[in-house]
């Protein structure tokens, strides 16, 4: 069997979901008489992926110290490598102490089932100081329209830290049952596969010719066993394009464009941060967990409107210690369909080009088209792409569906 990419900060993954179902049954039950406490989106997308093993070796929510430091330092207490802020922020505690063990209820499930069991190690207040600082720091902007600083700004200010015990994967399992995967999971089926040297590739978007041929590129040049199509499963901005309808594009592509047995095609459920290069670290990390050696990263990867540079998110890569990390990253430029040349390329690796040259359509257009019925052409997108694509704009432009 091959041998796979250790963990981050661990010899083995570490997830934080119940396995042992009678152990699992009898948190559910003693859960019922625990106080109990409605968390936001983000912390529930985060106790999702604690679960799952893709935010090993963390045992749970961070304080307010831990939080800190990885908003200025990046790294935690223990000196552990970690980007991002991984914690429970609520409005208020509702009398919850330190020492006390709480039910955390899931707020995007009809019922609010109780999703995790947490022991309360402290429960602290952000100054508006330190909250100011964390949204500076992780997504560079304070501007309440970006929708990363929005979500964060609306969860509150009291930290709720300790352990967790996770017992469902909330609304991902079940609605997505043939995409959804923890990082054991998709370990497991890279072992079984063989594979060693493998690609992820992080998408919440259809997948266009020029990505699909951005991982031909990647797994040829790094001479991969193997892509993982690794697609966010979790709350979007308004206008991005429903999980649904990009599994059934991208899974198509697949089918007809990739070699069998070359590409897997899953999911994560966590809530898009859209902060862009600190949001790729955080990539970096949880595709290192799930078994992958090199992640493919993009022009302004993880980012939203004009926020960041278009290659911030891979340059931020190179400011890291050497050891932070063990996965590698491809880095790309632009890719798009060459006339000159009958092929997708990356720009850079274009010379001679003007841009009259390459087929560019903005997102808009590319909308108005699906919208009005009409394929973007071959060399932007697979045709059998664009007709899943063209069911669901037409849907959404008659009113039968709501974005």
């Amino acid at each position: 069997m091959s041998k796979l990419i250790a963990p981050h900060g661990s010899d083995e993954l570490m997830p934080l979901y119940v396995y042992d179902t009678s152990e699992n049954e009898r948190l559910q039950h003693e859960a019922r008489d625990l106080p109990s406490i409605l968390v936001s989106s983000a912390a529930a997308a985060n106790a999702v992926m604690l679960g799952a093993g893709y935010f090993t070796p963390l045992k749970g929510y961070m304080n307010k110290a831990d939080a800190m430091s990885a908003a200025t330092d990046m790294k935690i207490a223990s000196g552990l490598f970690w980007p991002v802020p991984v914690v429970n922020l609520v409005k208020d505690a509702g009398g919850i102490s330190a020492g006390q063990r709480v039910a955390l209820k899931d707020p995007n499930v009809e019922g609010n089932p109780v999703l995790a069991i947490m022991d309360v190690e402290a429960v602290e207040e952000l100054s508006d100081a330190e909250l100011a600082t964390i949204v500076d720091k992780v997504y560079g902007t304070a501007d309440p329209e970006h929708p990363g600083v929005a979500a964060l700004l609306s969860q509150g200010k009291t930290v709720l830290s300790g352990p967790i015990k996770v017992l469902n994967f909330s609304y991902f399992q079940t609605e997505f049952p043939d995409t959804f995967r923890t990082a054991v999971e998709i370990r497991n089926e890279i072992a079984e596969r063989g594979w060693s040297k493998v690609v992820a590739f992080q998408t919440r978007n259809p997948m266009h010719r020029a990505h699909e041929e951005l991982c031909h590129m990647a797994m040829e040049r790094l001479g991969a066993d193997g892509l993982v199509i690794h697609m966010l499963l979790g709350k979007l901005k308004k206008g991005d394009i429903p999980a649904p309808v990009r599994d059934a594009a991208i899974r198509k592509m697949v089918e007809i464009y990739f070699p069998p047995n070359s590409a897997m095609v899953t999911g994560y459920g966590f809530d898009m941060l859209y902060a862009g290069p600190r949001e790729a670290l955080l990539h970096a990390v949880f595709r290192q967990n799930m078994g992958a050696t090199h992640l493919i990263l993009g022009r302004d990867h993880a980012g939203v409107g004009d926020y960041y540079g278009p290659f911030d998110a891979q340059e931020i890569f190179d400011t890291i210690p050497k050891d932070a990390l063990k996965i590698d990253t491809f880095r790309a430029d632009n890719t798009a369909y060459s006339k000159k040349l009958n092929k997708v390329v990356m720009m850079r690796e274009a010379p001679g080009h003007t841009k009259e040259d390459f087929v560019a359509l903005s997102g808009t257009k590319v909308r108005e088209m699906l919208g009005q019925g009409i394929a973007p052409p071959p060399e932007f997108s697979r045709p059998e792409v664009a007709d899943i694509l063209i069911g669901y704009y037409q849907a959404l432009d008659s009113g039968k569906l709501s974005s």
